[in-house]
């Protein structure tokens, strides 16, 4: 059944268009846009327009106004935007069990749906892992782990699902990086992920998820006396 196109208003269009170009990396975090007079030549809308449109975007965090300053972008999108702000006020806690929840989602997926190329940038990173913690390379071993985290949840070629994490998993990483140690137990862990992704064996990788965000549960928790 086909449904009748919604028009845009020029302040919606214009706003789109700005939301593009944040998340196709023409401004990036920190960047000042140009100011009002070039915007509405580019853009060929009234200041008025301009205006609205930039307004609407600073109120959902994708920009920041600073008088007689600029224009400042702020985040990459309306998600990550709200994710954060969100974040902020959330304990560590919470957040590991949002990160639970998304990989446990993730892994399952990945299983279904993983290619022999997803398999190879996953043992990549997880070699990388590997190496990072021989050299006690924390800030390394992190980037490493990110990026392998991100491969499995890409292999599970679920948009939204990959969208959410990306926002998310820097925030959640830096939150437990400062209590994280390396050890041959993660290393581990990520081995026997990655045989059960490779093997399609959805229950595994469950499990696996389970057992390392418990680890991390134990790090972060305070011990209880007694």
């Amino acid at each position: 059944m086909l449904h009748k196109l919604q028009k845009k208003t020029l302040v919606e269009q214009v706003y789109d268009q700005i939301e593009d170009m944040i998340k196709n990396g023409v401004w990036e975090i920190g960047d000042r846009l140009p100011n009002e007079a070039d915007l509405m030549e580019q853009f060929g809308v009234s200041r008025n327009t301009l205006r609205e449109a930039i307004r609407a975007l600073s109120h959902v965090g994708l920009l920041e106004v600073k008088q007689g300053d600029g224009t400042f972008v702020l985040s990459t999108s309306e998600l990550n935007a709200v994710l954060q702000k969100r974040i902020k006020s959330a304990a560590v806690l919470e957040i590991l069990e949002v990160r639970h929840a998304l990989d446990r989602e993730a892994v399952a997926l990945a299983c279904l749906r993983r290619t022999e190329e997803d398999l190879l940038e996953m043992e990549r990173f997880r070699d990388q892992c590997f190496q990072f913690t021989k050299e006690s390379n924390l800030e390394k071993f992190v980037e490493a782990d990110w990026q392998l985290h991100q491969t499995i949840t890409a292999a599970s070629y679920n948009p939204l699902l990959i969208d959410m994490y990306a926002h998310l998993f820097e925030e959640i990483q830096m939150s437990i990086t400062s209590t994280t140690e390396m050890h041959d137990a993660s290393n581990a862990g990520h081995t026997d992920l990655i045989l059960a992704i490779r093997n399609q064996d959805a229950a595994s990788a469950v499990h696996c998820v389970d057992m390392y965000i418990s680890q991390f549960k134990q790090i972060i928790l305070p011990k209880k006396e007694g």
